[in-house]
């Protein structure tokens, strides 16, 4: 993964690790970031979420591939 990526991914693993949702609940972090959990999981966490998904999406445009990520 191009390193533009990996620091809001870190991000999100610590977010989502730190949240109620595997703490209190008990489920993994990857069930945590499910739609069918999202309630579960603290607005932060889902912004970053987004940003990450953003900043994959950003990686297949052809209109940003060659420029990269905006910071």
């Amino acid at each position: 993964m191009p390193s533009s990526c990996k620091e809001i991914r870190a991000e999100l693993a610590e977010c989502i690790l730190k949240s109620d949702c595997v703490l209190r609940d008990g489920l993994s972090a990857k069930e945590c970031l499910r739609s069918e959990n999202e309630y579960r999981v603290p607005a932060e966490c889902a912004a970053i979420k987004r940003s990450f998904f953003e900043c994959r999406r950003g990686m297949l445009d052809m209109r940003t591939r060659f420029r990269g990520n905006k910071a």
